[in-house]
């Protein structure tokens, strides 16, 4: 290879040296771009999602990569060019050190994120806490990172970590009511009592779907398209109705009254006809469910009886119930079964009466 006459160049040698490394970070970047680009549509059609995500999480981390390659290969031409004192000459190394520490977390912090969102769309444990559980992964990944460029900058960690042990104590104190929210709110999503989607009751009466388990507080859509937003620490402590759990489906009791001279054998059997042929034909209706009938109760104008329905969820037991009535009312008429009126009989005898002579009542 040729000497270089540096001499002869109207530039400083440096400025060549600077301009060459700039000009192999553009080329590292335009091959890294073209064989990301090729991997990515090979990715796209594997069945395998990690692949993909791998791809996505190295775009930034490369660029930092390449970055830190370029500042080697300036270190390396400022020695061949001989510029010793240099200030970018003594702290390319350092640089270099630190931007890789940078790309390896910005690399972990996109992987392990992108991980989370993915298995969050299989798991109905991790969709319930995607939030919670990307704001500590980012959070742990941030500590470890400043950590590590701090020990790379030559300053021990040891003081600093005793530091943020009083510190950290000291913050807890102040924030005891939000870290009591947080931790709640964990447990709300490893214990798993109420998730997103779920219609629940709370122990003042409200009644929604749960839309989000955030950091502080859940959110509850009630039907009115209203939303409460408890915190975390109260939900964690208060009574819940949770109707979607162990599943969604739950029995809809109806009450029926009928006449004192009904068959009741005939109108157990009709109202179980009605009630299969509901549960079959409607669209929220449990077909496979097994209904039963059940008499109950002398009333004062009938016979009163509890016809048990299946519907899909909560929300949907009020369509089922409507059409099983109607559906009903419809079939006794045709059957002559007598739904009372309610009927109150008035002793007019006993309302005129007069006073009761002395010793009628031992007559």
């Amino acid at each position: 290879m040729p000497e270089i006459d540096l001499q002869a160049l109207p530039i400083p040698p440096w400025m060549t040296a600077a301009g060459i490394a700039l000009a192999f970070a553009c080329v590292m970047l335009v091959i890294k771009r073209i064989i990301l680009v090729r991997l990515q549509r090979v990715s796209e059609r594997t069945p395998f999602r990690y692949d993909s995500l791998i791809l996505r999480s190295l775009r930034v981390p490369l660029n930092i990569a390449i970055l830190v390659l370029s500042l080697f290969v300036l270190d390396a031409l400022l020695h061949r060019f001989g510029v010793r004192q240099s200030v970018l000459n003594g702290n390319a190394m350092l640089a270099a050190k630190i931007l890789l520490i940078l790309a390896i977390l910005v690399f972990v912090d996109r992987f392990v994120v992108g991980a989370l969102h993915l298995q969050a769309d299989r798991s109905q444990t991790l969709r319930s806490s995607r939030g919670i559980l990307v704001g500590v992964t980012r959070g742990v990944v941030l500590a470890l990172g400043l950590l590590m460029i701090l020990g790379t900058l030559g300053i021990s960690i040891t003081p600093i970590v005793a530091s943020l042990g009083i510190s950290s104590l000291a913050v807890a104190l102040a924030l005891q009511p939000t870290l009591g929210n947080f931790f709640s709110g964990v447990q709300l999503v490893m214990d798993k009592p109420i998730r997103v989607g779920d219609f629940i009751e709370l122990e003042s009466g409200e009644q929604g779907f749960v839309d989000k388990i955030g950091w502080r507080s859940t959110w509850i859509r009630m039907l009115p398209n209203n939303t409460i937003i408890m915190p975390n620490s109260v939900m964690a402590e208060s009574k819940i109705i949770n109707y979607f759990y162990p599943s969604p489906e739950l029995s809809v009791p109806v009450e029926v009254g009928v006449h004192y001279s009904s068959d009741l054998d005939h109108v157990e059997r009709v109202t179980l006809e009605v009630a299969r042929q509901v549960l079959r034909e409607h669209e929220w209706g449990v077909s496979d469910y097994e209904t039963f009938v059940l008499f109950h109760t002398f009333d004062s104008s009938s016979i009163n009886l509890t016809v048990m329905l299946r519907a899909e969820e909560y929300f949907k037991r009020f369509w089922v119930k409507s059409a099983f009535v109607k559906a009903l009312h419809k079939r006794y008429a045709e059957e002559g079964i007598v739904i009372p009126f309610p009927i109150r009989a008035l002793n007019t005898t006993q309302e005129g009466a007069g006073p009761i002579p002395p010793g009628a009542d031992q007559a």
